[in-house]
């Protein structure tokens, strides 16, 4: 698993397949927060951190394809 604590509020969350799947609100623990938006229907979800597979500048990159890492979502 990726070093989550260089995460940070704001970045992009974008799957393997260059989809971009929801923007950073915080990192919980193992979690990533997404921050609510018209996309979430208005909710906060959350991706599990062992779905990064890099991060990089403003990108956190992850594993599991787009379509895909939305359908692992958490929501609380």
């Amino acid at each position: 698993m990726a070093d989550l604590s260089k995460i940070t509020e704001h970045m992009n969350v974008i799957g393997a397949d260059g989809v971009h799947v929801g923007t950073v609100d915080h990192v919980d623990g193992d979690r990533i927060k997404l921050t609510k938006d018209s996309t979430t229907h208005n909710h906060h979800h959350w991706i599990s951190g062992g779905l990064v597979a890099d991060i990089e500048g403003n990108d956190v990159r992850l594993s599991a394809n787009g379509d895909v890492a939305v359908t692992f979502e958490e929501e609380k």
